[in-house]
């Protein structure tokens, strides 16, 4: 495996303190297939502090993956600010309710079934724009996330073996149990710095350049500032940043930036944050007086979705049988049948894909016409992430170029 790039004049840039409107969260939105960093292959290169940022004790970028490796914080609290922008257009608040509507959650089936609390729906709302996240967690048996919305909040507790969610807006709350030794059980929706960074630690190979690129301060904390970057052409990745924190190794701060330049994709990073055990009362919760409450078992969202949820998620389960990943490293391309030939899925022949299946011809106008090799199709953009849709019903979509999808499907024939 060919080591890794080394740079011994990158040092820190400047405005390092997180951004109000600039942090946001989705796994979705960043595959980690085309991203990540493994210590094996990390070649040693300095961190520099000569730009008035903290002077901090010289490491390399194995290092300071080891450091975040054996980071073992038990005890937090603090303000997470996330912001995701895509580059999506404006939907009108259509994409929020598709989301809801593939999850099973409030909403979806209008048949009044579900809860606005539960936190499988709820938490979706961190994939796009800017939130702010309050974080408490004391151990794996106690964590605490808040989300603010305007004069609303929406909290998720996990004390014991309960598992609480409240909506404050609905007066509305979700409760389920967890089993023993469960973890925080918003696990599966990063939401800190931490989370981020864990997903793009999971893997690397030789197509990936990883420096310490100097040090900064990040929410009162002095930090060394990691740099992956892609050494291949194609990607629409330009770099992932990260903040570790220099005496825990917890990360800070997650920022992704695309090739393109401009505002970041994603960013997510602590405003404020203390490493002290927070108060045994910030866990604790009772459902206030007058709320409606939704036990897990009794939810519609959680125990069953909606009959036409089930048929349309069963649908996709069954067209998108075959994916198969082509290419390596951050030029990965997820590619799978529709079923549905002549591009967009209509819901008219074939590929009906029940109530995603009318919008065939709406979001084609928010398309690429492109030509190959292939035959012809569509392609669909954002900042990050892109996909092909063949006219005979193939998908191509990775973090890659318009003309890396274009050449993956001429290459597929």
């Amino acid at each position: 495996m060919a080591p890794i790039d080394s740079d011994d004049n990158r040092t820190a840039g400047e405005g390092e303190e997180p951004r109000a409107g600039r942090r946001k969260a989705a796994r979705y939105v960043v595959p980690v297939a085309v991203m990540g960093v493994a210590a094996a292959t990390i070649g040693l290169v300095p961190a520099l502090a000569d730009s008035g940022d903290p002077d901090l004790p010289k490491v390399t970028a194995e290092q300071l993956i080891e450091k975040i490796a054996k980071s073992d914080v038990q005890q937090l609290s603090g303000t997470v600010r996330i912001n995701t922008d895509l580059g999506l257009p404006d939907l009108g608040g259509l994409e929020s309710g598709l989301m809801s509507g593939m999850s099973g959650g409030p909403g979806s089936g209008g048949d009044g079934e579900g809860s606005a609390a539960d936190p499988s729906a709820k938490l979706t709302a961190l994939v796009s724009g800017s939130h702010t996240l309050r974080v408490a967690a004391d151990g794996p048996d106690r964590q605490k996330l808040s989300l603010m919305e305007n004069a609303a909040e929406y909290s998720l507790i996990h004390n014991g073996k309960d598992v609480w969610g409240y909506d404050s807006q609905s007066n509305e709350v979700y409760h389920s149990t967890a089993p023993d030794g469960a973890e925080r059980p918003e696990k599966d929706v990063p939401a800190t710095p931490k989370d981020f960074a864990e997903e793009a630690l999971k893997s690397v190979d030789d197509t990936t350049s990883v420096t310490v690129g100097g040090t900064a301060q990040v929410a009162g904390r002095d930090a060394y500032r990691l740099v992956v970057e892609p050494k291949q052409d194609g990607s629409t990745v330009g770099a992932i940043t990260v903040a570790v924190d220099a005496e825990t190794g917890t990360p800070l701060k997650f920022t992704l930036t695309p090739a393109s330049g401009g505002a970041a994709v994603v960013d997510v990073g602590f405003t404020k944050v203390s490493f002290a055990k927070p108060d045994a009362s910030t866990f604790d919760f009772t459902p206030p007086a007058g709320a409606k409450v939704t036990e897990a078992d009794e939810s519609g969202a959680a125990a069953k979705a909606p009959e036409h949820g089930r048929e349309a998620e069963g649908e996709l389960a069954k067209e998108m049988d075959g994916l198969e990943v082509i290419g390596e490293g951050w030029n990965s391309i997820a590619t799978f049948g529709t079923g549905a030939r002549g591009g967009l899925p209509t819901g008219a022949e074939g590929g009906d894909l029940g109530d995603l299946g009318g919008l065939g011809g709406f979001l084609g106008s928010f398309g690429d016409q492109v030509k190959g090799d292939f035959g012809s199709g569509t392609v669909f953009k954002t900042r990050l992430v892109n996909a092909l849709i063949t006219d005979d019903g193939k998908v191509y979509a990775g973090a890659v170029t318009k003309d890396a999808l274009v050449k993956a499907a001429d290459a597929a024939k």
